[in-house]
């Protein structure tokens, strides 16, 4: 091992430091989430405070100071450098910045990914407000002054939903309604002439 280190100056064997280091948690980082045990929030400073009153949801906002962040930055910083250095024989400098560079690209690039698997979860929360204007049929007698039972196409799912008329008509089953407004999650309905 000695003598593999032994062709590296100081600079090489810094940058070849950092790509081990971030390359190894970016692998076990990676091994986790394949065998399920990544279910811990590496989130950044924030880790490990419960019950913060003005948090938003965790599973969203993607931190620069994570793991898979800080991990993804000294991997490709180390690689980088190195390459640049060591191989293209470029200098200190421009080495150092281009190794900067990528590191931060692929911080970048890790945050444009996790905003974007965010974007992909939806609370799957049907808000019966949004029914008004919806169509459907009678599906139990609306007696005069009371309530029976509506079935819509709603959010492209045939659901059941507790109706009025607006006027506190009855209605019979199989009559085509439209809902013209809702209160608390009872249908206020309309018969389609």
């Amino acid at each position: 091992m000695t003598n593999f280190l032994a062709d590296f100056n100081g600079l090489e064997t810094f940058f070849l430091a950092c790509a081990v280091i971030g390359g190894f948690f970016v692998l076990v980082k990676l091994v986790l989430q394949f065998i399920g045990g990544d279910g811990v929030d590496d989130g950044g400073i924030d880790a490990g405070m419960e019950g913060s009153a003005d948090h938003g949801d965790s599973d969203l906002g993607f931190r620069v100071l994570s793991l898979h962040g800080l991990s993804s930055f000294f991997m490709m910083f180390g690689l980088v450098g190195l390459a640049l250095y060591r191989q293209s024989q470029a200098g200190v400098v421009v080495s150092t910045i281009g190794a900067v560079v990528a590191g931060s690209a692929s911080v970048w690039l890790i945050g444009k990914l996790f905003k974007g698997a965010a974007q992909l979860q939806s609370s799957g929360t049907m808000k019966t407000a949004n029914a008004v204007g919806c169509t459907g049929t009678v599906y139990l007698n609306i007696p005069a002054g009371g309530s029976g039972r509506v079935s819509l196409n709603f959010h492209n799912r045939l659901r059941e939903f507790d109706a009025m008329e607006k006027d506190g008509l009855a209605v019979t089953t199989g009559t085509p309604v439209r809902v013209v407004r809702v209160n608390a999650n009872v249908l206020i309905v309309e018969v389609i002439q």
